[in-house]
């Protein structure tokens, strides 16, 4: 079995999209989402959720209103300022502490140092995870919490579900849709990953963070190559593209011109590959047949 992770260092290159016409063109494949913090693949596949799994990504301090003699020594330590004077009052005091729960941090200091025990420090409920079925398989997918933090660990979990789905069921492949950037949410989409593709378009905000992350996979000694998106959107930064990546030791998988058509796809909820047949939709056919045989080994795993 063999992962293939498709990540841009920066949002908007059109990753989801080329992601979305893999899941149509592979065979036996696992599809997973790891763009936990703004998930989109499941609006073209258009999954039936068939489980669903809580996430837990740190713990969260709760004060037992019943046992706080509102000293206030949870407040003093905390360096969150999450801990605040105006909770319910008890037959202590007219007003207890309470835990803000989008601004604690989880590093349980008040729990530690509160004399009378009163501070649970519990496992949060971060997000959830999801194995759904799809038209073109299944996809393994997240939605991370209103202003949860974790994201990288969430990450784990989507490419550890997938993978244990994808070893029961017997596919053969993993299609991972990464993150963007170069931070936690990137580093735990390709940690492991067979092989990489670096989605990047011709600006020179994505020529520069093409490069950074080109750096990072490098670093975990992966097989990249790179795709150009939009190419014909300025072909003199697409050939500087080419010449960064021929710098870099990366090979350049293909090119995919601009085309209104793949907004009508997506308004369709379809992938480029399900709604026509030439223009951009052949160009991505051509980068997937390219990376069958230089990354995923000609099919076979």
């Amino acid at each position: 079995m063999k992962e293939l992770v498709v990540i841009s260092g920066k949002g908007g290159t059109g990753k989801t999209s080329i992601t979305a016409s893999f899941a149509m063109l592979a065979r036996d494949a696992v599809v997973a989402d790891c763009d936990v913090d703004a998930p989109d693949l499941h609006l073209i596949l258009q999954p039936e959720t068939i489980r669903r799994e809580d996430f837990s990504g740190g713990k969260l301090a709760r004060i037992d209103t019943d046992r706080c003699r509102a000293c206030g020594t949870c407040a003093q330590v905390c360096r969150s300022h999450a801990i605040h004077h105006d909770g319910p009052g008890n037959r202590y005091s007219k007003s207890t502490f309470r835990v803000d729960p989008y601004a604690c941090e989880g590093c349980g200091v008040c729990a530690w140092f509160c004399p009378e025990g009163a501070i649970n420090f519990a496992p949060a409920v971060n997000g959830e995870v999801y194995i759904s079925r799809s038209r073109r398989g299944p996809l393994v997918h997240a939605r991370l919490g209103v202003g949860q933090g974790n994201s990288g660990k969430l990450v784990s979990a989507v490419r550890q579900t997938a993978r244990h789905y994808a070893e029961r069921n017997g596919f053969k492949r993993i299609i991972t849709d990464g993150s963007p950037g170069i931070g936690c949410p990137v580093i735990a989409s390709i940690t492991g990953s067979d092989a990489v593709l670096i989605v990047t378009e011709p600006t020179m905000t994505a020529i520069h963070d093409m490069e950074r992350v080109a750096g990072l996979v490098a670093r975990f000694r992966i097989p990249a190559m790179v795709c150009i998106n939009k190419w014909d959107l300025n072909p003199e930064l697409s050939h500087s593209i080419e010449r960064d990546a021929q710098r870099l030791g990366i090979t350049l998988a293909g090119k995919v011109a601009y085309d209104d058509v793949i907004t009508d796809a997506q308004i369709a909820c379809k992938a480029v590959v399900e709604f026509q047949e030439n223009g951009c939709a052949a160009q991505i056919r051509s980068l997937w047949h390219t990376l069958e045989h230089s990354l995923l080994g000609n099919g076979q795993a």
